[in-house]
């Protein structure tokens, strides 16, 4: 079993002060795969007093120097992307194959498109001709909290602390403890790429104990946290003593509108896009709309697709689903799948239990349910499994508003020939973020939602600004620049 106890701080690996030990299961097996230190009040503090020692000379630091650093990471992480993989693959579940092509590329990816968007940003710039001796300064925000999720480890990292790296801001990162080993890969690359002494600090811990001490700490200016709704509203009180500026990225029930005029791979798309990660994703499209005249095809669609999908092991190679992350996630969507059948909803495939011939590791069968109506539990929670909720409409209007009459608002699809139509319902959608025909987003392009799905925005240019204040600055000598 491996033992990483150990915390990074002030640029080197110490052992905890106040720590106790913690467990790491492999999903897949639920025997312990690793065990860890969750860190108390001390570590906490420690860690932050490193980073706001280094914050003054990080801060005003060339940004080209900071962008070098960038670059050395991304070069570092290519080369430690096998280590990586294997990492998340233990730690929560993603079959290797996933994780090597999706979870440890998305982190390149990330970093990539924050060293592009660099040029972009402007730490000083005049306000107008109308005042030529004003300046607006763009500076970081200062030291930050960042607490990233177990679903999609090394995305979550990436889009905090390269941003916050960038800004000049110094971090601490406290990842999830569910999966916490590809974190400690990740500072063994922050470590290699010469990141200097406390601008980067790593502290282990579970949210009641290292996340609220972050999350309330004097001496931390800003919290980025993703995670649950639930996690967010608590973390957003905890700060508000304090008055810290505070980012949330949280749950989604994602609407994936399908009208008669999609293309033929649409649900395959919808139903494909739901299961991936094992459904262990904010943005996943957990409710199909379907437009009445193809509503019965897609159901039979959809359950084919289910029952087609294959469930195995984190370790073998394919492109089967993994287990869920944890004992408490399988229970959650076991119990969701129940009170979807309880509440009269048409269960087309999956349901409850391991999938046949399966006795160990938190595997959940592919479901999907039809007939759901939109003030049913399955279509209003966050379920964060393979399961599918599919719903009819009869016209534009209905599908808009069954898809906005939730609390969520982080990402919705639409599947349609229509030109027309999509940019319509673009604009109706209420969402962060509307993906249409199958189209990604682009290269730096932001994620983020509305309402309870959060606030702000990560990725690319949107993602740098997040960790910058903005001075306003009069009487500046043009002269002396």
């Amino acid at each position: 079993m491996l033992d990483k106890r150990q915390f990074y701080i002030n640029g080197t690996w110490c052992d905890p002060v106040a720590g106790q030990d913690f467990d790491v299961i492999d999903p897949s097996t639920e025997e312990p795969c690793a065990v860890i230190s969750l860190g108390g009040a001390a570590d906490t503090d420690g860690a932050v007093a490193a980073a706001k020692a280094a914050l003054p000379g990080w801060m005003h630091s060339d940004p080209a120097e900071r962008l070098a650093l960038a670059k050395r990471i991304l070069a570092e992480y290519k080369a430690r992307a096998d280590d990586m993989a294997q990492a998340i693959s233990l730690e929560m579940g993603a079959p290797i194959d996933l994780s090597r092509a999706s979870q440890v590329a998305a982190g390149v990816g990330n970093i990539s498109a924050f060293i592009s968007a660099f040029d972009q940003i402007e730490f000083i710039t005049p306000l107008g001709d109308h005042a030529p001796d004003d300046r607006i300064i763009r500076e970081a925000v200062g030291v930050c909290a960042l607490i990233t999720p177990w679903n999609w480890p090394m995305n979550q990292v990436t889009l905090k602390v390269i941003p916050a790296l960038l800004a000049g801001c110094t971090m601490v990162l406290k990842p999830s403890e569910i999966a916490p080993l590809s974190s400690v890969v990740w500072t063994e690359i922050m470590d290699a790429a010469g990141t200097p002494k406390g601008v980067y600090n790593m502290v282990q811990g579970d949210g009641p104990g290292v996340g609220s001490q972050l999350s309330g700490h004097r001496d931390v200016d800003m919290v980025s946290f993703t995670g649950s709704t639930r996690a967010g509203i608590a973390i957003s009180k905890n700060a508000a003593e304090t008055l810290k500026r505070v980012h949330l990225e949280l749950g989604g029930k994602g609407a994936n509108l399908i009208f008669a005029d999609a293309d033929e791979k649409a649900v395959k798309r919808g139903v494909m896009h739901c299961f991936q990660n094992t459904g262990q994703s904010c943005n996943a499209p957990t409710r199909m709309l379907v437009e009445r005249s193809i509503y019965d095809r897609t159901v039979e669609q959809a359950r084919e697709l289910a029952e087609a999908t294959r469930v195995g092991p984190a370790s073998e190679p394919g492109r089967h689903i993994g287990p869920v992350v944890s004992q408490t996630q399988f229970d959650k969507i076991q119990d969701l799948i129940q009170t979807g059948m309880d509440e009269g909803a048409r269960l087309v495939a999956g349901g409850l239990g391991r999938p046949e011939g399966v006795n160990r590791g938190y595997f959940v069968r592919p479901t999907v349910f039809a007939d759901v109506t939109n003030d049913m539990t399955i279509a209003r929670e966050e379920i964060f499994g393979p399961v599918l909720s599919i719903l009819p409409f009869e016209n534009e209007d209905e599908a808009v508003a069954i898809a906005n009459d939730t609390v969520y608002g982080l990402t919705n699809y639409v599947q349609s020939e229509d030109g027309a139509r999509r940019n319509r319902l673009a604009r109706q959608l209420r969402s962060g973020m509307v993906e249409m025909n199958g189209k990604s987003r682009g290269a730096g392009s932001p994620f983020g939602g509305m309402k309870q799905s959060g606030n702000g925005r990560e990725g690319g240019v949107w993602g740098i600004e997040d960790f910058l204040e903005v001075k306003a600055v009069s009487g500046w000598a043009t002269a002396a620049e």
